[in-house]
């Protein structure tokens, strides 16, 4: 789905989930650029977010994976930057429509909130997906 490694950022709470993550990422076959967290050692959400942001904004990357506790705080620190278009997903449905409808970019993760088993289903789903477009690309283009 891209030539460019895919983006990864967690806080402490996520950090279990970003090496699971990252593994997954690995074995589809992709290259991961890691932005942090590096331990379980606290840490604050927003700047891992933010640093998904840059690297999107950059190219250095054009998909990620976030995690953090529930997946939200730091989705909303991400998506604050216009390059972003990042959901929280709990299962792999939900990470397909992100994809086809919405043309998401990132997908958040709740390292609290769910299993290692529903996270591979979500990240597989995530980055086998393509955008559908046609009625879809109007609404994602409003948002741009």
């Amino acid at each position: 789905m891209t030539d460019k490694p895919i983006a990864l950022a967690c806080d402490h709470a996520g950090f279990p989930m970003k090496e699971f993550a990252k593994s997954v990422i690995a074995d589809m076959g992709y290259q991961t650029l890691d932005l942090g967290c590096y331990s379980t050692e606290s840490v604050d959400y927003p700047d891992y977010g933010i640093a998904m942001g840059k690297a999107i904004e950059s190219g250095d990357a054009d998909m990620g994976v976030l995690v953090c506790g529930s997946g939200i705080g730091i989705s909303i620190a991400a998506n604050r930057n216009p390059a972003v278009r990042a959901a929280v997903v709990q299962d792999g449905l939900a990470a397909r429509l992100s994809r086809q409808h919405n043309n998401a970019n990132v997908i958040a993760l709740g390292g609290r909130l769910i299993g290692e088993e529903q996270a591979r289903d979500c990240i597989k789903e995530f980055f086998q997906t393509k955008f559908e477009g046609g009625r879809h690309a109007r609404r994602v283009e409003i948002m741009s």
